[in-house]
């Protein structure tokens, strides 16, 4: 899947929650640290209650808060 397709695949259909702290990344609303930990939180509970996979966790984690698959 090319990165343009990702992004469109990835970045839509989200629970509110995830997206709420995506869109308040995106905008650089308040201090990082803050926001950097609630997407954080918000990708890894997505991930742990099914709403998302695995590579979709992955690919908003390194797509956003700078992390890295190993």
């Amino acid at each position: 899947m090319e990165e343009l397709e990702k992004k469109e695949y990835y970045e839509v259909n989200l629970p509110p929650y995830l997206q709420h702290d995506l869109d308040a990344m995106k905008e650089g609303k308040y201090p990082y640290d803050c926001l950097w930990c609630e997407l954080y939180g918000s990708i890894n509970s997505a991930y742990v209650d099914g709403v998302i996979s695995e590579d979709h966790a992955w690919y908003l984690r390194e797509m956003y808060l700078g992390m890295e698959r190993v």
